[in-house]
């Protein structure tokens, strides 16, 4: 039964008293046909899908997720996940719950889904986000394929606070640029969620001046001489590899920007839901502390 939906968030370590009782109050945060029964066996086969659901269901509505919302570092819904079965996305494991209702990502294995629909299984594929504004269409889409409205309506309410809460704590901060920079120099441009994040930060993005519109490569040399005010930093992975490599570059930690870098929390950067408000907490944060 999924469980800890109410508004708990982490405590930044960092960052002004009135920014972290901010972060304490940040609330976590195709239709049913008029008339139909809401689905009670629901399984997700989809990271992002099985926040969305989560913070959402009736109690027991959710019969299963996938085996990565039971990690910390990818998911911050993993209290509600606990005590689930997971599941690995395959068409043997999902069909042999039985469910009425599957979710899954754009991105899930097509195979499956088709193998899913020829069984009879109805399948609701959720497109990523791509900004805030998108997140509020997948807590309403949500919403709506679990018979569960009334409950997304008030997630959408408290995520529309609380981003006005954090536009207006920003609003005296300077200006400031910075760069996303990930494993083999990626980087994400305006048009997309991590853009978007930085936007609400009160950042810059440098990528919409180099012509990056959603993602791509950013030279490190092209980095260097942006010369961003913040760098905002890839997480690394266990064990080494020439993608994560670049991270080391002692050219790229000898920049002013890098010592003045923050790491990004897969789990709050990831999926399109009011958790990524964290994110922005924790930008926010780090542009107060100085760092």
């Amino acid at each position: 039964m999924p469980r800890n939906r109410g508004r708990r968030m982490s405590v930044w370590p960092r960052g002004s008293e009135r920014l972290r009782a901010l972060a304490l109050g940040l609330a976590l945060g195709a239709a049913l046909p008029a008339g139909a029964e809401a689905p009670q066996r629901v399984v997700s086969m989809n990271l992002c899908t099985d926040q969305l659901a989560l913070m959402l269901a009736a109690p027991g509505q959710v019969i299963s997720v996938t085996w990565l919302a039971h990690r910390e570092d990818l998911s911050p819904m993993v209290e509600a996940a606990r005590g689930l079965p997971s599941n690995r996305g395959t068409a043997e494991d999902v069909a042999m719950l039985q469910p009425d209702l599957v979710l899954a990502g754009r991105f899930t294995t097509v195979a499956t889904v088709e193998m899913l629909t020829r069984l009879g299984i109805p399948v609701v594929r959720f497109q990523p986000e791509n900004s805030l504004d998108d997140v509020e269409a997948s807590i309403a889409r949500m919403g709506a394929v679990l018979g569960r409205e009334a409950e997304a309506a008030a997630r959408i309410q408290a995520f529309r606070r609380d981003r006005a809460a954090l536009a207006a704590h920003i609003a005296p901060l300077p200006p400031e640029r910075a760069a996303l920079y990930s494993a083999r120099g990626f980087t994400s441009g305006p048009a997309s969620l991590a853009g978007d994040i930085l936007r609400a930060a009160g950042l810059a993005n440098i990528a919409e001046e180099l012509g990056i519109g959603r993602g791509g490569l950013l030279a490190l040399e092209a980095l260097i001489l942006a010369d961003p005010d913040r760098l905002v930093l890839g997480r690394r992975h266990p064990g080494r590899s020439e993608a994560q490599a670049l991270l080391d570059h002692p050219v790229l930690g000898a920049m002013p920007a890098h010592a003045r870098g923050t790491p990004m929390a897969d789990r709050d950067w990831i999926c399109g839901t009011p958790h990524v408000l964290a994110a922005v907490i924790a930008l926010i944060a780090a542009r107060e502390d100085g760092a």
